[in-house]
């Protein structure tokens, strides 16, 4: 063999190290890093399912409406939610976690045009679609677990056994009628979020220490809702687009645009961008009610262009005014939950127990005003102020505390 050859090997297998790296094993999770890019990517193409279901949700504002957009805004998800934690577990910055988002995207881009029929015609391409998905998640899941020590491999192993049944199983639903597919999949979200739920808890010490919330995880959760929040204003933007832009109607998308601002403001305020306690009780508990707090913010981006539509009717539509203000109470009382989980600061113990009751008792009055249903620019004005009310008692607690 020449030293030229030798040579030429080597440099291969140096560049093949540099592009193409095993996945991290479990354990050596970073606690350390800068959220990329290729992340940024991956979580505007989760939105645009995100916004897609939203959309459809905007044109059919009944139970069943809901309950599809439910059950697939739960499947988006969890599919990001799988997506987000192998990275953060075993990705690194190479070709290999390149080629692993592209592989996602490439089947999120046609689950993403099947959205807007999922819940008819094209249901059963969305069963067949969203069963591959996380046929690659689950295959992505087994690369990552081949070399596992014997502490986590039992737990990987029963978390690829059960991402690949889900597979199996959305895939299996292709041949059920549209009602009994769409409860199917609502079942399998659920089936699917308490395993993982149990699965954490029930962990060995070890294999709970190899999921942290590092600030990375934080912030990508903390992102995702920025963006969704993002898609909330393009709703309104092109409710706005196709109207009149009278007085009236501009008035409300405006004050629509104040009650998403307020909901940005209550999450980051009181629960965003925060470190958690370091217990798999609270790691679950933060993860978990991410989703319907997500999925509340989504839902009032619907129910904002319903208001912007009826700018001018007597009383708000029952089926907007309700998902727009059960939006806020369920943004109120989520971000409590999630606070909950967060470390707390003596200080923050004295906060958050009034806190918490203050954002229940607005919650509440959320659901009276969209009871009541007023007419889209009072209920939009009402809610704002609502949201304002939890913000008022931390700047009225702050300023009496440093007068003191």
């Amino acid at each position: 063999m020449s030293a030229g050859g030798a040579e030429r090997r080597d440099r291969r297998a140096r560049l093949r190290h540099l592009l193409w790296q095993p996945p991290r094993p479990h354990g050596e999770q970073p606690r350390e890093r800068v959220v990329g890019p290729l992340e940024l990517f991956y979580d505007l193409v989760m939105v645009v399912l995100v916004a897609q279901a939203a959309h459809h949700l905007a044109g059919q504002l009944t139970w069943r409406g809901l309950g599809e957009y439910a059950a697939v805004f739960a499947l988006v998800w969890i599919a990001w939610t799988n997506g987000t934690l192998h990275h953060e577990l075993h990705g690194r910055e190479d070709a290999r976690a390149r080629s692993t988002f592209l592989l996602q995207i490439l089947v999120l881009v046609p689950l993403g045009a099947l959205i807007p029929r999922a819940g008819g015609a094209r249901g059963a391409a969305f069963a067949v679609t969203a069963g591959l998905l996380f046929a690659v998640l689950a295959g992505l899941w087994a690369l990552a677990a081949r070399d596992d020590r014997p502490e986590y491999r039992r737990s990987s192993h029963l978390f690829v056994t059960g991402t690949a049944a889900f597979a199996i199983l959305l895939g299996a639903s292709a041949l059920l009628p549209a009602g009994p597919r769409l409860l199917s999949w609502g079942l399998l979200d659920a089936a699917y979020l308490v395993g993982y739920n149990a699965a954490l808890l029930a962990g060995t010490p070890a294999q709970q220490a190899a999921l942290t919330i590092t600030n990375a995880l934080i912030e990508r959760f903390g992102l995702l809702i920025i963006i969704v929040l993002g898609e909330t204003v393009t709703g309104i933007v092109d409710g706005l687009a196709h109207k009149p832009a009278d007085a009236r109607t501009l008035a409300v998308a405006l004050l629509t645009v104040l009650v998403g601002f307020g909901a940005w403001w209550t999450y980051f305020d009181y629960a965003g961008h925060r470190p958690l306690r370091p217990t798999p009780t609270a790691t679950a508990q933060w993860m978990l009610t991410h989703l319907p707090l997500t999925a509340a913010i989504a839902a009032m981006g619907a129910a904002m262009v319903s208001l912007v539509e009826h700018a001018h009717e007597p009383r708000t539509p029952a089926a907007a005014s309700w998902l727009l203000s059960a939006g806020c109470a369920t943004i109120l009382c989520t971000t409590m939950i999630i606070a909950g989980a967060l470390q707390p600061s003596p200080r923050d113990r004295t906060f958050y127990k009034p806190l918490a009751t203050i954002c229940a008792a607005t919650a509440a009055a959320c659901l009276g005003l969209g009871a009541a249903r007023p007419t889209p620019l009072l209920l939009s004005l009402g809610l704002t102020l609502l949201l304002g009310v939890p913000w008022g008692y931390a700047v009225a607690r702050r300023t009496n505390h440093e007068g003191v």
